[in-house]
């Protein structure tokens, strides 16, 4: 298992980076994606995907579902190498590589564009498919929001995977309780959500989506059932590591201005 320590100033790196893109760009969305930084450093840093960069198709697959927190996949991406850090200031700039909700043209890690919320989890549950047809012993990854949850297509996405018994299929959510418009629970409650996923057949697992040990473990015991599809939901804060971003779902989709950003980047350094 990956030094905690080390996970933990991984993700600091791509809290910052988060911040400083931003702010550069102008607009974005930064709530969800500084909240999602820690499982994202698990999931890139503590061993838990597997990817074979000379083919893909022996690699495990990631699809971001909830396309707009695509930041905090970006700064994880520049982090493990696969994309140059200063390319990181072009984020939403005409022309980049990185726009504002991930795009396959030009990035191969990319496997799909995704943003419409409710179709990354269906092009994942294609992908476990295939690999199951080919015999393949390979996992698939797909992240939501709990926002996104609400989208029907999601949950007949997790009725077939549950039929299918894609047992390689591992999808998680960031459950920070807000979506752009506020509580997910006063616009539409998805209580109790690890009873409804297991009523769709899905192995559920619960853990603290900024606890590297919960985190490690939760993604691993996904990775060793052999039974059926599972889905973790990482209880997480919107704005993590932030004071004033976090919590407020009014951080759903802006931009640090230049204030904010020096007295965000100070609470992460000295945290």
């Amino acid at each position: 298992m990956a030094e905690i320590e080390d996970l933990e100033v991984k993700s600091k790196s791509i809290r910052l980076n988060i911040l400083k893109m931003l702010n550069k760009a102008g607009s974005g969305h930064t709530g969800g994606s500084l909240g999602m930084a820690d499982v994202f450093t698990a999931l890139y840093f503590g061993d838990i995907l597997k990817r074979n960069n000379e083919n893909i198709q022996e690699s495990d697959r990631f699809i971001l579902s909830n396309g707009h927190i695509c930041p905090v996949w970006y700064s994880a991406l520049a982090e493990a190498g696969y994309i140059p850090k200063e390319e990181l200031l072009s984020i939403r700039k005409l022309g980049s590589r990185l726009q504002g909700h991930p795009a396959n043209h030009n990035l191969p890690i990319v496997e799909i564009s995704t943003g419409s919320l409710g179709q990354g989890v269906c092009a994942a549950v294609g992908l476990a498919l295939g690999y199951k047809l080919d015999k393949k012993d390979h996992k698939v990854f797909v992240c939501l929001g709990d926002g996104e949850m609400e989208e029907g297509s999601v949950w007949e996405a997790l009725m077939a995977a549950a039929h299918h018994k894609l047992n390689n299929l591992i999808a998680f959510v960031d459950r920070n309780m807000l979506q752009q418009g506020g509580k997910t629970e006063e616009m539409m409650s998805l209580n109790s959500l690890k009873e409804k996923i297991k009523a769709f057949n899905w192995t559920a697992i619960e853990a603290d989506g900024h606890n590297f040990k919960e985190i490690l473990e939760a993604f691993e015991k996904a990775k060793n059932n052999k039974e059926r599809p599972s889905f973790i939901i990482f209880n997480t804060h919107m704005g993590q590591g932030v004071s004033f971003i976090l919590d407020d779902f009014k951080w759903h989709g802006v931009a640090p201005d230049d204030e904010q950003l020096e007295k965000a980047l100070k609470e992460i350094q000295g945290s």
